[in-house]
């Protein structure tokens, strides 16, 4: 009996569950003007994770980097929401680098 699949789905699971807070304490903390950075993050962990020669091991960490870069598309939603009052708004936020600049881009949606 192959197990491989079942463990990886519990993982995969695992990983995306702990993103959701990830989002909502990311965006608190920081704010939506940060998915840049978080996205680069998520895709230099699937870079690597294309470079482990372990099965299982670059799976998971494949699965960790597309969480960040869905994370970072969902950080935009999450500071509306937060306006809104449906979670905690903090207005001392830590502003990024190149903040200005950032700005101007829109911010990726799915």
């Amino acid at each position: 009996m192959n197990t491989f699949g079942l463990i990886i789905g519990i993982a995969t699971l695992f990983i995306i569950g702990l993103g959701f807070p990830l989002v909502i304490r990311g965006e608190r903390c920081f704010g939506y003007l940060w998915w840049p950075y978080m996205m680069g993050i998520g895709f230099i962990i699937i870079g690597i994770s294309m470079f482990l020669p372990v099965d299982w091991l670059s799976v998971v960490i494949g699965v960790l980097g597309a969480t960040f870069v869905w994370g970072s598309t969902e950080l935009k939603e999450q500071a509306v929401r937060a306006e809104v009052g449906w979670f905690p708004y903090n207005a001392n936020k830590i502003k990024p680098p190149f903040e200005a600049v950032i700005k101007k881009w829109k911010a990726p949606h799915l």
